[in-house]
């Protein structure tokens, strides 16, 4: 029946996630302990959360196969990822996004909206998992043993190519910190050509500095990340200095990683008309040498590095001070006089 290969695949879905998440802990230890105390567990319990977690997570990925402990297996899953789910909803109603760590160096990315509903789909598989196994303790034995040992295999390329795109994100990510770490001094000189890039929108498409420059007017470039706190309360206040100097500048948001995290983080911050756009691999930043958020890079409207790098909302919202005053200078004065 299609509902006992249903039943089976969401067992190696299960499995495949439990594994990877398990096998990502243990490959990164540090990680592991730094995300577990960021949740909130108390420094004395940390090292043996860290170690014990992704122990459990292990045999709960082993013991979804078998047609005789997959049940038991899959309430464990439901009360591992209820638990999680818990402490990411309370962590988000208290503004705080720590970086979660969930499949090792491979998921470096901040908590949010998306991990609450991810874990859902999951618990919600989970559930499925616990009523069909014991509506029907036969399966995968009730399926034709081809057709059972092909899914379980395709499962196993599936997790082997996740955790190849893990590690292939985590070497990025330190290649990035490398070249920043060996570059020269923080930001380009004042007067140098700023440098061109191509980066994506979270509207669609692509978009380069040519055409975020507009006659007249210069360009903030502000660098930022969605799990910084600091970058949130900034971009709360961009709309509004926008505003105040929309016929001189023109403002753009610039963060690294994944589209959609971005999209919905902009209109968290209220961000409105302001461009989000997101880079692949720090591109940006490694050519403008921004080095941290959030940062501010001014350009003027002759395509040139206007200032240094400015650090921090205030040196941020010193740029856009001095490029209101480039462009009251730059306005031609008539004295009343028709031209």
């Amino acid at each position: 029946m299609a509902i006992d290969y249903v039943v089976w695949v969401a067992r190696l879905v299960l499995t495949v996630v439990f594994g990877l998440s398990a096998w990502g802990k243990f490959a990164d230890g540090a990680g592991t302990r730094k995300a577990v105390g960021e949740f909130g567990i108390p420094l004395a319990w940390v090292p043996g959360v860290a170690l014990g977690l992704p122990a459990v997570e292990a045999v709960v990925a082993i013991a979804l196969l078998p047609p005789w402990t997959a049940a038991a297996a899959a309430l464990v899953a439901i009360l591992l990822l209820g638990m999680f789910t818990g402490a990411v909803v309370r962590l988000l109603r208290q503004g705080r996004r720590p970086v979660c760590s969930c499949f090792g160096a491979g998921s470096a990315a901040p908590i949010g909206r998306g991990t609450v509903l991810r874990n859902v789909v999951l618990i919600l598989l989970a559930g499925l998992t616990v009523v069909a196994t014991l509506a029907d303790p036969q399966v995968p034995g009730v399926l034709p043993l081809d057709h059972a040992v092909a899914m379980a295999v395709a499962a196993g390329f599936g997790a082997v190519l996740v955790s190849l795109w893990g590690e292939l994100r985590a070497l990025r990510r330190r290649l990035d910190e490398q070249v920043l770490s060996t570059l020269g001094a923080e930001g380009l000189p004042s007067g140098a050509i700023a440098p061109e890039f191509e980066v994506l929108k979270t509207g669609g498409g692509r978009i380069g500095l040519g055409e975020l420059l507009s006659p007249g007017k210069s360009l903030l470039l502000v660098f930022v990340h969605p799990g910084c706190e600091m970058c949130a309360a900034l971009a709360r206040e961009l709309p509004r200095w926008q505003a105040r100097s929309v016929d001189a500048l023109t403002i753009a948001v610039l963060g690294n990683g994944d589209v959609a995290e971005h999209a919905k983080w902009g209109e968290e911050q209220g961000l409105g008309e302001i461009p989000v756009l997101v880079q692949q691999g720090n591109e940006a930043a490694l050519r403008y040498r921004v080095r941290g958020t959030p940062s501010g890079v001014l350009i003027n409207e002759q395509g040139r590095v206007a200032a240094p790098v400015a650090r921090g909302a205030m040196a941020v919202r010193d740029l856009i001070v001095q490029a209101n005053r480039t462009g009251r200078k730059s306005k031609p004065q008539t004295n009343g006089a028709v031209l």
